[in-house]
């Protein structure tokens, strides 16, 4: 029998984020055949625990579509090429057991909004697409097209279409990254005025705040929705690394960030920590330390104030795509990274999540060996949630 000693590291959340949306991680490509896909999958988990990993989240929903059988989306094109054509196989089944065989807990990651990537066609949706149904739940922006946020049956249907999730499969977590409303286009506004001057103002003085509402009352319905299905399934959302700025609010962050959650997102991601509607939040701090319109260190403390004595874990949103590529000389720093794991670690920081997989296996300034055999080269127990009925633990220990 292994005994795993407690130590400062025993319980620290490692995780990864793999994403689907235009093959980024997995699969590689459109098209590959049942077999090619689990071979790259089984591949990619071989290369987590390499790691010391003892998490993946994984993108199960990228665009309004879906990587199992689903009554609120379509079978995913990135699976086979061909949005609405089934893979032959369920591939959430596979993704999910076979993490759970390497003692992985496995984080459904959903886009809730998100229909379309580089177009704002209607038609060119599989003809079995919840959108073609319910074209007065969508909107177009930019290039995308989007479920309208402030349609209340829109609402309704995104949290069913997470529900049926959690409620057919065995994973560990629900989770969101920083997708709400979409980022601002300059000179665009989003189109829903009009849906504002139906559902909105006569609650709320101006459309900012209804749509702040919109977005919290959405986490807030997935979150009970989840807990009714399964009470021991977590919920954790990874926004984008700035609330408010200080010069918007005095109680934000010392930073001056060109957008922010509440302001350009509308994600109120204080509302969701103080009224209790998750288990985790991951802000994206993808700046370096010292950075200055937005240091690491700086906002790593903000949110710990954030979430001090409640019953939400904070993890942090690692930025490994940056390494070695960006603008920032500090990211040419093969130090920076294990800098900033190092700093979580003293900071009472309970976890990472990296983005992503494929740029973690490219071991920029031999990061991936620096994670498989330094930072995270002793085994760690996920931390435990105990205002939750956790039925997972291991000490991911290889031996």
């Amino acid at each position: 029998m292994n005994v795993m000693c407690e130590n400062s590291q025993s319980r620290e959340f490692r995780a990864v984020w793999i994403a689907t949306v235009t093959n980024i991680d997995w699969p590689s490509q459109k098209g590959l055949t049942v077999e090619q896909q689990k071979e790259e999958y089984l591949k990619l988990l071989n290369d987590v625990t390499e790691m010391g990993m003892n998490a993946v989240v994984v993108q199960i929903k990228p665009t309004a579509d879906a990587f199992y059988p689903s009554a609120y989306g379509p079978w995913s094109e990135y699976l086979t090429g061909v949005q609405g054509k089934d893979p032959g196989y369920d591939p959430l089944c596979f993704l999910l057991e076979e993490a759970h065989r390497r003692d992985l807990e496995f984080h459904a990651w959903f886009n809730p909004y998100r229909i379309t990537m580089n177009h704002t066609d209607l038609n060119r949706l599989s003809a079995d697409h919840p959108a073609r149904k319910h074209p007065d739940w969508v909107v177009a922006y930019g290039s995308q097209l989007f479920y309208n946020p402030g349609i209340p049956k829109a609402q309704d249907f995104i949290v069913k279409g997470i529900e049926e999730v959690v409620k057919n499969y065995d994973i560990d977590a629900v989770h969101m990254d920083d997708y709400f409303y979409p980022y601002k286009i300059a000179g665009k506004e989003f189109p829903d005025f009009d849906t504002y001057e139906q559902y909105g103002k006569d609650r709320f003085a101006n459309i900012e705040d209804w749509r702040r509402d919109n977005v919290n009352q959405l986490v807030k319905q997935i979150n009970s929705a989840i807990k009714k299905q399964k009470p021991n399934v977590k919920f954790g959302i990874s926004p984008f690394g700035v609330w408010r700025n200080k010069a918007d609010d005095p109680t934000g962050s010392n930073t001056t960030a060109g957008m922010t959650n509440y302001d350009d997102l509308y994600a109120d991601t204080r509302e969701w920590i103080q009224k209790g509607y998750l288990d985790y939040i991951a802000p994206q701090i993808y700046w370096s330390i010292g950075f200055a319109p937005a240091a690491y260190d700086i906002l790593v403390d903000w949110w710990k104030n954030e979430v001090n004595n409640r019953p939400v874990h904070l993890y942090i949103g690692q930025a490994a795509y940056k390494i070695n590529n960006n603008s920032d000389p500090a990211w040419s720093d093969p130090e920076e990274y294990p800098r900033q794991i190092a700093l979580n670690r003293t900071s009472h920081v309970s976890g990472s999540i990296h983005f992503s997989l494929k740029d973690l296996n490219r071991n920029p300034l031999g990061v991936k060996d620096r994670l498989t055999s330094d930072l995270y080269r002793t085994p760690a127990l996920i931390p435990e949630m105990p205002w939750l009925n956790s039925k997972r633990e291991t000490s991911h220990d290889p031996s």
